[in-house]
């Protein structure tokens, strides 16, 4: 093993504190869970999920308090950046090794992961991973299985063998070469063989996969991985530089376009077609990097190819799909003029064609007791000009998906930057059977995972039964709500009930701080990435259809729309309302409304997705008042305003409202002052130095007494009718308006 402990690192940075790990140092599982964090932290180390760290040392037996030897290692599922010491696995390490008599042959590999339960320490229930045999038959105290990008450049070249005997000898080191296996205990036996085959060896390149490596000590064992990263990288980004060609056959797009813009204008309708099996959320990639991938000469043959990596492939499928398009020709400044429905069509052609070579890779590789087919849809999509977005289940697969293909981005330029003379090698290194070479396939060095390999871990066995455990999803899981009015009242509980039941939302409002306080509630009690805040004035067309881009932007669409927004003019005492206080409530509370769902049509149309519109009304739009008539007009107007939707935007999107009694509590509308005025006018006593939210309370008892079940009207009475509304239980309703008033003999229909 190389000096590493001293050696310094060009790219990354060794973050191994002696402190924090001397006040571990009697907790062997806890510096684990820290050696695992630290790696964790940089995407250029290992991916999100990816990668397996282990340690072996003694316990005593729980049940005869005589030591054993146990190995710690992740368990399935976990991400060594978030892992716990509750993530890891905890195994008999003479269990495992017995397992080695009992092993019937590859064709029968599958059938020793039944056994790793019974080789579990104690109490520890920790599902283990498909890995754990890999890490438990390498002869060391602590091994680290990472997935850099460099490490997978090597590993995914045609030439990766002697590049990694280029590399040995630059650096002085022993990494030994191993080719292209599935995961699982035959490949535990191939390392396990690799490091006796090679005296010295210090580290295993794992090809089409990643990067192993280890360390009499967890500090010796992090710093090892480390710098072989590091050097890896140098050595990569050395050959990178040193090529007279530009990166991936240079640029086949050149022209500039607004990518925003034009992202917002295709983003709908890309999220529907990709949808029509099941909905799914949108990510859209910025970076430069995979902006200059997708404008590429080669990005349609590289994506053809599609990724080696299993960690990469589990993400991105068998292939992203690559939409060839031309973004028109240039205009006046510069820029291109975007012909969006040449480019639907395009994306259109090209989903035809990619779902059925899915679905022929499928019947392909397919055996009798192989998983259904999982949908046809690509979940990565590349178009030049523009760049590249992943969908998912929720925002956090989605962007974790785009991040991927970026590695894998990484990995094929690094691949294509060793490539030396443009001869690709007469056999490939990954290939371990002489059988399959065939099935391997190149392009400018890159060597892709085959599809046989490929359909073997996609239609896992182990994979599928994982998907199989996986809790039920929630009522608004894979929905994008629009809540206008969301940082306060209603808008808030409807945000916040959404958030909990699974939803994507963004909240939107005029006052900003409240739409980003009503935002971080909403994150707090579902995920961090599925809330985001956004202002929103429903006085200017400009600002909704801003608000409703934003929405587009981050989640790829919008499925609900809610609007509990409106203003209630007051009066001066003993005067009507003026000419501008009618005109600007009607402006908002009816015009506002009804540009919110037209600017929403435009998005909705293009989704061609089931939606639902839910406006607020008022029981104020039946029973007639004196001194509200511009308030109570207007919401006699949403009234019809909402059937008269129902009916133009049916049958694929479904509109109604709500119509409750005052409602006092968390009210923008109820601000001190037209409370205390409230509470005067009925004779309500009160004391001057009372809180808002006392005034409010007596208040809203007082309105209670007028309904028939005296109980006051909440903001969460109004919410829950509304995600009733916007839910699939109400999928037969459209063009009414439910009533949430206690039941007010007033407000009955006549």
């Amino acid at each position: 093993m190389p000096d590493s402990i001293t050696a310094e690192t060009k790219f990354l940075q060794n973050m191994w504190d002696g402190g924090e790990a001397a006040r571990l140092a009697g907790d062997p599982l806890s510096l684990l869970r820290y050696r695992s964090n630290l790696l964790g932290a940089d995407l250029r180390i290992t991916n999100f999920g990816g990668g397996n760290t282990s340690s072996k040392f003694e316990l005593a037996d729980p049940l005869t308090g005589e030591p054993v030897r146990v190995m710690a290692v992740k368990g399935s599922g976990g991400d060594l950046r978030s892992i716990t010491n509750a993530g890891f696995a905890m195994l008999h390490l003479d269990r495992l090794e017995r397992l080695i008599g009992r092993y019937r042959g590859e064709a029968h590999e599958d059938e020793m992961v039944a056994f790793y339960p019974l080789c579990a320490f104690g109490e520890n229930r920790v599902a283990a991973s498909i890995d754990t045999p890999l890490h438990a038959f390498l002869p060391f105290d602590h091994v680290d299985h990472l997935h850099p990008d460099w490490a997978i450049a090597l590993a995914a070249s045609a030439n990766g063998r002697e590049k990694l005997d280029e590399f040995n000898s630059r650096y002085g080191r022993h990494i030994a070469w191993v080719p292209w296996q599935r995961p699982g205990f035959e490949l535990a036996l191939m390392l396990r063989k690799a490091v006796a085959d090679h005296p010295g060896c210090d580290g295993i390149v794992l090809g089409s996969h990643g990067l192993f490596t280890w360390g009499d000590s967890g500090r010796d064992c992090y710093v090892n991985s480390v710098k072989t990263i590091d050097q890896m990288g140098e050595f990569v980004d050395d050959h990178v530089r040193s090529r007279r060609t530009a990166p991936f056959g240079g640029q086949a797009v050149t022209g500039a376009i607004d990518r925003e813009l034009t992202a917002a204008a295709i983003l709908p309708y890309l999220r529907g077609a990709v949808s029509c099996e099941r909905r799914v959320i949108a990510h859209f990639e910025r970076s430069d990097e995979a902006l200059a991938f997708a404008n590429s000469a080669w990005a349609e043959p590289l994506c053809d190819l599609g990724t080696s990596c299993p960690d990469h492939f589990g993400r991105t499928r068998i292939s992203p799909m690559f939409v060839r398009w031309d973004p028109g020709q240039p205009v006046g400044d510069g820029l291109k003029a975007v012909p969006y429905h040449a480019l639907q069509q395009r994306i259109s052609e090209r989903l035809t064609s990619y779902r059925d070579a899915y679905v022929a890779y499928y019947k392909a590789h397919a055996r009798p007791d192989s998983p259904a087919l999982r949908g046809s849809n690509p979940s990565v999509v590349v178009i030049p000009a523009v760049g590249v977005f992943g969908f998912g289940k929720d925002k956090r697969e989605a962007r974790i998906t785009t991040e991927f293909f970026v590695n894998a981005v990484h990995v094929m330029a690094g691949a294509t930057a060793l490539e030396d003379g443009g001869v690709a090698p007469k056999a490939l290194p990954q290939v371990r059977h002489a059988e399959d070479a065939d099935a391997f396939a190149s392009f400018h060095n890159y060597v892709a995972l085959p599809r046989s390999q490929a359909f073997r871990i996609e239609y896992w066995a182990l994979e599928e039964a994982k998907l199989q455990r996986m809790p039920p999803e929630r009522e608004f899981s894979r929905k994008i709500a629009l809540v206008v009015g969301g940082g306060s009242g209603i808008g808030r509980e409807v945000a916040l009930e959404i958030a909990k039941r699974g939803g994507h939302v963004v909240v939107a409002d005029q006052n900003v701080a409240a739409a980003q306080a009503a935002c971080a509630e909403a994150r707090k009690v579902s995920s961090a990435e599925t809330g985001m805040a956004t202002p929103l004035d429903l006085s200017v067309r400009e600002s909704i259809t801003a608000a409703l881009r934003a929405t587009v932007l981050e989640f790829g669409g919008v499925d609900i729309i809610v609007n509990t927004a409106a203003i209630y003019p007051t009066p001066e005492p003993g005067a009507g309302e003026s000419d501008s206080a009618w005109g600007r409530t009607l402006q908002i509370n009816v015009t506002g409304n009804y540009v919110l769902a037209e600017e929403a049509r435009r998005v909705l149309a293009a989704q061609n997705l089931p939606a639902a519109i839910v406006l607020t009304s008022s029981a104020n739009a039946i029973v007639p008042k004196s001194g509200s008539e511009a308030y109570d007009v207007s919401k006699a107007a949403i009234n019809h305003l909402i059937r008269e939707l129902a009916v133009r935007l049916g049958p694929l999107v479904r509109v109604n409202g709500i119509a409750p009694a005052t409602v006092v509590a968390g009210s923008s509308m109820f601000p001190r002052d037209r409370v205390i005025a409230s509470l005067e006018k009925y004779n309500i006593a009160f004391a001057q130095d009372e809180t808002t939210e006392a005034l409010r309370t007596k208040l809203a008892e007082f309105y209670a007494q007028r309904t028939i079940t005296r109980r006051p009207i909440l903001p969460e009475d109004c919410a829950r009718a509304i995600c009733w509304l916007a839910s699939d239980l109400s999928a037969k309703t459209t063009g009414h308006i439910i009533p949430v008033d206690g039941g007010l003999p007033e407000a009955f229909l006549r």
